[in-house]
């Protein structure tokens, strides 16, 4: 525990940081004995800062600053927190005020969304590049009890989008949400091997995709752990050409290279009538840098094609990750696994560009990005964690998976084994950079997110393409 104390005309005070009942450090402020104010952090370098801020904030001021914080701790949400890690080497100052930079610029999971403008950095789909940037906006309504939010970004490749969402976030004692959204979209080079496990890279090929969303959601929140969503919305006619922007790779053009693949020969794409229901346990302490806990899904989906009726299915999706601190916190050890699966009726077919897809950074990373597409797809990821630095981790991985037309036909001969590292704030990772071996060679990615893309769980509208 670290104290300070001192003694003014009235009364005697002191400042001491302690380790919280389950994780974190709870900092206090005492007064005559008796504590005046309260706060709870996760990130250590936060909890100095703010010591350092007490000790040196004049005497005669020092209840201004303790009511200051009652209200901080009052409005705070409470954060489950872990004990930062032994690390292995002392961190360098540039280090640290670079990670102190990131989480005041973009914020991390543990912050509030405020209103007002906000950088959308880092969230556009696999494959647009290993940065995206653009500017957001968000402002509360009817005393908080609704929130209107806008952002637009654009990434490395030109990759480009642009959403609008109102939503009720905290209905029935914050149990229920309602909402709606509208998406666009414009992805100027995805890339497509063709069908089946057996497809090859010289296949390789691209085209360009624009499509738009609006859907309307609700998600119940009957505990703090487990969420239920459902949603419907119509995807317009998605629009399909050849690959443009910067860095383009000049590759075959997908509807030329497999003109015999479901939905490449149509000049015109259908409009999808799509709805889903998923249900989800989280106990991550923190959703962008896990260190303890799980996440457990299971989710249903189904796309109608509204004009011949052609490309009509459904897709079942099962989901689970846990995550074991070991050796005191100094490791982590995190075992993932995902499986989709799409169902047709004899007559219908799932168009090439929802197929599900393995590959790339956040499946199995010794290949690149959607290198497999079929029907059915499954994943399996063990992945260990050591703590080099208070912000820096470095990480061992062995990926495996497949895709297949049938859910029996299904294996793991699709492999990666390889090393990383990982920066992150304590709460969320900012940047990762992973060098993975398998059949198809060396393969190196810098990425600007979490491991196993997590986040796109929040994603309102439908994943058009479907994105590994």
């Amino acid at each position: 525990m670290s104290v300070t104390r001192w003694d003014d005309d009235r009364g005697a005070t002191r400042v001491s940081v302690a380790l919280a009942e389950r994780s974190g450090w709870t900092l206090l402020v005492e007064r005559d004995g008796q504590i005046v104010a309260t706060e709870h952090h996760n990130d250590w370098h936060r909890v100095e800062r703010r010591r350092k801020l007490l000790e040196t904030t004049t005497r005669r001021r020092l209840e201004r600053v303790a009511a200051a914080l009652a209200v901080t701790a009052a409005i705070a949400a409470p954060v489950a927190a872990q004990e930062p890690p032994a690390a292995l080497f002392p961190e360098p100052t540039i280090v640290t005020k670079a990670v102190d930079f990131v989480t005041e610029f973009k914020g991390d999971d543990t912050a509030t969304a405020k209103d007002g403008f906000y950088p959308d950095v880092g969230r556009m789909i696999t494959g647009a590049g290993w940065i995206s940037f653009g500017p957001g906006y968000r402002h509360h309504l009817f005393t908080g009890r609704a929130v209107i939010d806008l952002s637009t970004a654009i990434s490395w490749r030109a990759y480009k989008t642009a959403q609008a969402r109102f939503e009720f976030p905290s209905l029935a004692d914050d149990h229920v949400a309602i909402g709606s959204q509208v998406f666009w979209q414009d992805l100027t080079q995805l890339v497509y091997y063709g069908g089946g496990a057996d497809s090859t890279e010289a296949g390789q090929s691209d085209y360009r995709l624009q499509a738009s969303d609006a859907v309307l959601y609700a998600v119940v929140r009957p505990s703090r752990a487990v969420s239920l969503t459902s949603r419907i919305g119509w995807l317009s006619r998605p629009g399909l050409s050849s690959s443009t922007g910067p860095f383009d790779r000049d590759l075959p053009d997908t509807m030329q290279q497999f003109p015999g693949e479901p939905g490449a020969h149509l000049v015109r794409q259908p409009g999808f009538l799509h709805a889903d229901m998923s249900i989800v346990a989280d106990t991550r302490d923190h959703p962008g840098h896990p260190s303890q806990g799980g996440l457990y899904r299971a989710a249903w989906a189904e796309f109608r094609d509204r004009d011949q009726g052609a490309f009509a299915f459904e897709r079942y999706e099962i989901e689970g990750a846990h995550f074991v601190p070991l050796l005191a916190g100094r490791s982590v050890l995190v075992v993932h696994g995902w499986g989709v699966f799409s169902t047709t009726t004899e007559s219908r077919e799932v168009p090439f560009y929802l197929l599900p897809s393995l590959g790339g950074h956040n499946t199995v990373r010794s290949y690149g990005d959607y290198r497999f597409h079929d029907r059915d797809m499954v994943v399996v990821n063990a992945e260990s964690r050591w703590a080099l630095m208070p912000h820096v981790d470095a990480a061992l991985f062995v990926d495996a998976g497949n895709v297949a037309p049938r859910a029996a036909d299904l294996n793991l001969a699709r492999t990666a084994y390889g090393a990383g590292m990982r920066v992150h704030s304590g709460a969320s990772t900012f940047a990762r950079f992973d060098v993975a071996k398998g059949h198809e060679g060396w393969r190196i990615q810098l990425r600007l997110n979490d491991p196993f893309r997590f986040g796109r769980l929040k994603q309102r509208t439908a994943a058009v393409p479907f994105v590994p």
